[in-house]
């Protein structure tokens, strides 16, 4: 995924079907310059981690 998409993602109301791993994911956060979103596990809301956007997957 590119990092404006994400950052598209992260600020729509709508919530995209979004998989970091094979795991379904929300985007928190997005800095486009770093190309880093912040997500968490929908299973798993208190586990953030940083991962780049390249590995986000929209399905």
């Amino acid at each position: 995924m590119e990092a404006q998409r994400a950052q598209e993602i992260s600020n729509s109301e709508n919530m995209a079907n979004v998989r970091y791993n094979g795991e379904n994911v929300y985007i928190e956060h997005v800095d486009q310059h770093h190309g880093i979103a912040t997500i968490h596990s929908l299973n798993d809301p208190d586990h953030k981690q940083s991962v780049s956007v390249t590995d986000l997957e929209e399905q």
